[in-house]
């Protein structure tokens, strides 16, 4: 079975994620601790007992989604050391967990890359009044149309279907008012600290791309599709460039999910909290198998 390692993005916590792996795996336990230990702040308890207010904060978050997902991964690896993929991805700063799974860093060396990215980004979303909407079924050609109109970016190519727009926040909500003016019903605004993969975060990009600079990376030793191609990078040097480009660059889910598949992926496994990615491959690929590794018991039921 042809495997595709694909990792989760923010907004998929919950507070108590991952604590069952730490009690009983010595492997999890390893991560969470080494996180605290990077970060010079205890990240574990954040994740484990909250508040959900401050786990949902940009700077906590996208750590304790990379440290749970890796957390995940490396238990998975020590119960299946013949699950090898052929490829992974990763959900905006699941990327980062995706380039950890294929040694393009260390764990501590993505975590401390990634805390950067988040405070460029809160810093972002501090500075500008940003807001993103969740369009269904809507045809993307339009959205693209209303989005150019209004000012605004797609932020998301997530499935055939579902795609997320993100901006100004009235500029959004007048964009959310056109397309529904167009008969399009089921457009909903998103309870967000920002626009996340829009204009308004290029600063954050320009701020990365100098953290990267200065940052030494490794081609992945496995394909890694990024989010801002859809394509493995063939170089370090795009690989740092396709990094920063992804925070304020559209993130194109569903073109990576199908270039996986199309190399021959036969099923995809989903680390880290929430179920979001297996569930947008049901309306991407149906046919395709899944699984998602999150817990004790998904460990304990995971079959090939």
């Amino acid at each position: 079975m042809k495997l595709f390692f694909v990792f989760s993005g923010q907004g998929a916590q919950s507070v108590g994620m991952g604590k069952d792996l730490y009690e009983k795996f010595d492997t999890a336990k390893k991560y969470f601790d080494t996180a605290d230990q990077v970060l010079g702040y205890s990240l574990s308890d954040v994740v484990f007992n909250g508040p959900v207010e401050k786990l949902t904060e940009t700077r906590f978050c996208q750590s304790a989604i990379y440290t749970m997902s890796c957390a995940c991964l490396n238990v998975f690896k020590e119960l299946h050391p013949e699950a090898q993929p052929v490829a992974a991805a990763g959900l905006s700063l699941g990327e980062y967990a995706a380039l950890c799974c294929g040694n393009a860093f260390t764990f501590e060396e993505g975590l401390k890359l990634l805390q950067k990215r988040a405070d460029l980004m809160d810093e972002c979303c501090r500075a500008t009044d940003g807001g993103m909407a969740t369009a269904l079924g809507c045809d993307a050609a339009v959205i693209e149309e209303v989005c150019a109109a209004a000012g605004i970016d797609v932020a998301n190519y997530n499935s055939p279907g579902q795609i997320v727009i993100s901006g100004e926040k009235e500029k959004v909500k007048a964009a959310v008012a056109e397309l529904k003016g167009k008969g399009y019903r089921k457009v909903i605004e998103l309870q967000v600290a920002g626009a996340f993969h829009s204009k308004l975060m290029a600063p954050a990009g320009t701020g990365l791309a100098e953290v990267l600079a200065r940052t030494e990376l490794r081609l992945p030793e496995i394909p890694v599709y990024q989010n801002f191609t859809a394509a493995a990078p063939g170089s370090v040097e795009e690989l740092k460039k396709n990094l920063a480009a992804q925070v304020s660059g559209s993130v194109r889910w569903e073109s990576c999910v199908r270039a996986a598949a199309a190399a021959g992926a036969e099923m995809m496994v989903e680390f880290g909290p929430g179920n979001v990615l297996t569930g947008l491959l049901k309306r991407t690929i149906p046919e395709m198998k899944s699984a998602n590794i999150n817990s004790v018991e998904s460990l304990e039921q995971f079959q090939f």
